[in-house]
């Protein structure tokens, strides 16, 4: 009677503090005064776990619920100095109670258990005592349920392990969290993980890498535990830029929030004393000037960066009234070098303010009346403040650039800054635009920088292409020489002029190597600026007189670095071009073919821009002489370009030649230069292009179109491009989009499949196998590849690419359940399906081992495959089809289920099965596909059994003969495991299906004991065990 009243007290506080939080405190006062008159602790434990058992069947989480979990762990993490003793007793009795509910094999019951134990933990004072046996149980406990089905009780098993992450006897834990986190399919769960991840080296790297988290809560909470744990000091500088980098532009404003409140609230305002210039040194901008950029325009957006007074570009340059007394008015004034980050500021504040005034200044001309004057007044304002920043005069920025520019290359990245500094300027006025121009034509004429090594040869410092050796360097002084020079014609004058002076040396042939880089560096920065040759015509220099006198010359030079860069400019000279010339054409195709790789390269991304720009013809045409085309014969895949035959003749098409030059036979083509590029990572990308852009080349046959990509896709998985890693990725990304573009784009896929695995399968058209091991791997790649190709045939086509072949159906296309059209079936899987079929009949009854593990592997394809109802006509022919081609894999009893099956399921879409494909039928469909077997498709949809004759001693004498003739033949028969696949025509039909089960009953018949066959169906039977047993034999001596 006393448990019963007992358990009725609890039960009544319990439903008070259900209702609300405010009386949860008072209610604990009640329950530790219950527990006090209880007879003993142990009864008490006992009735108060009994009164909670309800609670450890209700699902659904609701407020009351939460309440009266919070209230319990309170309850028993509650600990007073005077009852001490009880309080840890009836924690540790309660902890038991909850260990078994934690593995009780009810989920709800488990989860409860769970977020009881999680709380009691994250709430437990430091001063309870708890044996270490129970904490012990606990935490292998908590352990096991980290891997729990239940995500909810994952993250409450994570939640009370957070606890003792950071106990050194307790490192398993962390390993735990660091082995499960990549795994991890639930985000909450995940971010979870997130927040109990302590600051330590091992964990750094892996939340920074939560920032690319797919789900955005997982992202923000990185952040959030970057900017609370990490500080600015304790990353590295990479990190530092990685995670910037990666939260400013992240695509959550709410994720790019939070990574701006770790910059500004901790990174800058705690570790950078709100300076932004001192913010900027620790990401060492230099280095990662994109990411610097970055973080001064989220500070400048926020309006975060205070100019105070004072502080500006002119205190980096003596003024006039700052001079001494004694020197002269015109003297150069002294210069106070400026620091990377300083420069980068300045720049950025600058380039802000102008395009703030611009903005404001559309704003006011578009209103009218007093909003009109606000704008006007702010823009007023920002450009007052923009002169205050910027040096006074342009002569004093002039003499701030030089001075970077003498200090050497240490301040070459501030007189970068500088440079692009000089596009806010204004250069209106004609004296002072004379003595910009004065200045950019010194940084043009400068020469390039060099060092004498040991030897006393002088090695270009820099890229030896661009003028100043850097890109960006070579784009700071065009922009600015576009300032300077903005009417129409000047810039071009300007550079021509340099060009012809710089050039002179090279065309007497008095020049040295540097003199020659120098002068087609300033040739390359004109024609890559220039928007056409009319602007440049009737100057200093014609364009015929600096292709004959400057760049063929150059492209023949002895130096490398003068040919590389020479081809280079060929290339750009060929773009501005109408037409591209005879002698650039031949010099751009000889320096591909015959040039070592550095060169290669360029030549290959010139030929490869010509040939997008004019279109491949209007290159081939100007050759001016009839060019052989392989691929126009179809046979461009059976005959590469030997590159290292210098006495071949390279007559033929430039689709001909760039295809050529992915062959991996060309051992120089696999070289990544020093900037990860490569011959084939070129090709790979420019023909990716031209597959993409495939209906803006209509005079390219389409026959090339599968052949290229049944090339690209056999290299993608090939093991011998395996380390070049840009052409990885550039087909990842290309493979990823160009199914779902076009249905075209679908149909060009389906025609390559074919030959694709022809290409990557060892042993058919001549492919290389090898030891067991490497024609195991090349199969398993094959396959792979297969079945990224059916991926790619199932992708969906995006909502606004359709085809003008599905618009225009004559028949009209059916359409899906979005109303977008179907694609037609050589664009569909039905078409991929026949090919399949096709490919597997062309090959003749007795194949080699190779070409045994080939049709299997297509036939596994086959049955992957989805179809269509309103395909009805290929789906009549499929079915003719799988009847002619279930002998192949007769040996394959599982796949020979599959094919059953999938021919079950055929019928079953057969809208009309007595009804038959007519002969034009069945041609229309090959049609269609550009298929032209020659099969004898004559079967019934059911192929009636043949009788099997009595067996009598006669007959069994004939059957043996005809299975000597038999076996005669097959010895006679060449095989090869490296033979090429079949091609002649095979004639199925019932006549081939009756040889076939002869034979199977000649063998039986001939055993030691023959066997007795009174019935059709197990002819069959016999059948398919010789042809399996026989299969098998074959495979085991290939291996």
């Amino acid at each position: 009677m006393a448990d019963t009243e007992l358990i009725g007290n609890i039960a009544r506080i319990l439903d008070e503090a259900k209702t609300s939080n405010a009386a949860q405190h008072r209610k604990i006062k009640e329950l530790k005064l219950l527990r006090s008159k209880a007879p003993s602790i142990p009864q008490f434990s006992a009735a108060f776990t009994k009164t909670l058992l309800p609670l450890f069947h209700i699902q659904k989480r609701s407020a009351s619920t939460e309440r009266v979990v919070r209230f319990v762990s309170s309850f028993a993490t509650a600990r007073d100095s005077d009852s001490a003793a009880i309080s840890d007793e009836f924690l540790e009795n309660f902890l038991k109670f909850l260990l078994i509910g934690a593995a009780a094999a009810n989920k709800t019951a488990r989860s409860r258990a769970c977020q009881f134990i999680s709380e009691i933990i994250l709430n437990l004072p430091d001063d309870s005592e708890v044996s270490n046996e129970v904490w012990d149980e606990v935490i292998e406990s908590m352990k096991l349920r980290v891997v729990d089905k239940v995500p909810l009780i994952r993250t409450f098993a994570v939640r009370a392990l957070s606890r003792f992450i950071n106990d050194a006897e307790n490192n398993d834990i962390l390993d735990l969290f660091l082995e499960v986190l990549p795994l991890e399919q639930n985000p909450e769960v995940r971010k979870t993980i997130v927040l109990s991840l302590p600051p330590l080296n091992a964990t750094s790297q892996v939340i920074i890498d939560c920032t690319m988290d797919v789900n955005e809560s997982v992202r923000k909470v990185a952040y959030f535990v970057i900017a609370n744990k990490f500080p600015l000091q304790s990353l590295s500088i990479k990190l530092r830029t990685l995670i910037l980098q990666r939260g400013l532009a992240d695509r959550s404003p709410a994720v790019s929030k939070e990574c701006l409140k770790l910059m500004t609230d901790q990174w800058l305002a705690k570790c950078c004393n709100g300076d932004p210039t001192e913010l900027l040194k620790y990401l060492d901008v230099e280095t990662y000037e994109s990411v610097g950029e970055s973080v001064m325009e989220a500070l400048l957006k926020s309006g975060l960066v205070k100019l105070h007074e004072g502080e500006s570009l002119q205190n980096y340059v003596l003024s006039a009234h700052d001079r001494t007394e004694g020197e002269p008015e015109n003297c150069t004034p002294s210069i106070k070098l400026i620091e990377p980050e300083v420069a980068l500021y300045w720049r950025t504040v600058c380039k802000h303010l102008q395009m703030e005034a611009q903005a404001k200044g559309s704003d006011a001309a578009a209103a009218v009346g007093v909003e009109a004057a606000v704008y006007a007044a702010d823009a007023s304002d920002s450009n007052d403040l923009l002169d205050r920043i910027l040096p006074a005069t342009v002569s004093d920025y002039i003499h701030l650039v030089k001075a970077h520019i003498d200090a050497g290359p240490n301040y070459h990245f501030t007189s970068r800054q500088l440079l692009l500094l000089g596009e806010v300027l204004d250069f209106s006025d004609a004296t002072i635009r004379k003595v910009a121009s004065s200045f950019v034509q010194d940084l043009l004429r400068r020469p390039i920088e060099y060092e004498v090594d040991d030897e006393g040869d002088k090695i270009i410092i820099g890229d030896g292409i661009n003028l100043g050796g850097d890109r960006d360097w070579a784009d700071a002084v065009a922009r600015l020489a576009r300032k300077v020079h903005a009417a129409a014609g000047e810039f071009e004058v300007i550079l021509l002029g340099i060009v012809e002076e710089l050039a002179q040396p090279c065309r007497e042939r008095t020049a040295d190597f540097m003199q020659w880089m120098h002068s087609l560096a300033v040739t390359g920065l004109l024609l890559e600026n220039a928007k056409s040759f009319y602007s440049v015509q009737g100057r200093a220099i014609e364009p015929v007189e600096l292709l004959q006198s400057l760049l063929l010359p150059a492209a023949k030079h002895v130096h490398l670095d003068v040919q590389r860069i020479a081809v280079r400019c060929l290339g750009l000279f060929g773009l501005l071009a109408n037409k591209p010339s005879e002698e650039l054409v031949k010099q751009l195709r000889l320096s591909f073919v015959k040039g070592p790789p550095p060169i290669r390269i360029v030549a290959c991304k010139a030929l490869i821009d010509l040939g997008m720009w004019h279109g491949p013809q209007e290159v081939d045409r100007a050759m001016g002489q009839n060019l052989s085309s392989l691929l126009r014969e179809d046979k461009l895949h059976l005959s590469p370009v030997n590159f290292l035959d210098n006495a071949e003749d390279f007559n033929i098409e430039l689709l001909d030649l760039l295809y050529s030059g992915l062959e991996t036979n060309n051992c120089s083509n696999s070289l990544e230069n020093s900037d990860g590029e490569s011959v084939q990572a070129v090709l790979g990308e420019g023909f990716a292009k031209i597959l993409l852009l495939s209906d803006k080349y209509p005079r390219i046959p389409c026959s090339f179109f599968p052949l290229l990509l049944a090339k690209l896709i056999s290299l993608y998985f090939s093991n011998e491009t395996k380390d070049l890693r840009r052409l990885k990725q550039c087909l990842s990304v290309f493979f990823e989009h160009y199914a779902s573009l076009s249905a075209n784009h679908k149909k060009y896929l389906s025609k390559a499949f074919i030959p694709a695995m022809r290409l990557m399968w060892p042993g058919i058209n001549g492919n290389a196998g090898g030891s067991s091991v490497v024609v195991s791997n090349m199969r398993k790649r094959a396959v792979q590849a297969s079945k990224f190709m059916l991926q790619m045939m199932q992708a969906p086509l995006y909502g606004k690419e359709t085809t003008k072949e599905e618009e225009n159906d004559n028949g009209g296309s059916p359409e899906n359940l979005d109303g977008t059209p179907q694609p037609s079936v050589e664009c569909g899987e039905e078409g991929l399906a026949i090919r399949i079929a096709t490919e597997v009949l062309s090959f003749q009854a007795k194949k080699t081992p190779a070409e045994k593990s080939y049709v299997s592997a297509l036939c596994r394809m086959l049955v992957a495959l989805n179809f269509r109802l309103s395909e009805q006509g290929a789906i009549k022919l499929l079915k003719r089809l799988l009847n002619c081609l279930s002998e192949s894999v007769l040996a394959e009893k599982d796949l020979t289920k599959e094919l059953k099956q999938m021919s079950e399921h055929l019928n079953g879409l057969d809208r009309h099965p007595d009804q038959d494909l007519s002969e034009d039928e069945v041609k229309f469909i090959f049609g269609r596909l550009d298929l032209e077997p020659n099969l004898d498709l004559n079967v019934p949809a059911a192929v009636p059994q043949t009788p099997v004759p009595h067996s009598t001693r006669p007959t069994r004498s004939r059957r043996r003969e005809r299975h000597e003739d038999v076996s005669s033949d097959e010895e006679n028969s060449p095989t090869s495991a490296q033979s090429l696949a079949r091609t002649n025509p095979v004639s199925v039909g019932p006549r081939s299906q009756r040889a076939s089960k002869t034979a199977a009953l000649t063998k039986i018949t001939t055993a030691r004991k023959p066997a007795r066959i009174d019935e059709d169906d197990e002819g069959e039977d016999s059948e398919s065990d010789v042809t399996s047993d026989d299969s098998d034999d074959s495979d085991q001596l290939s291996e």
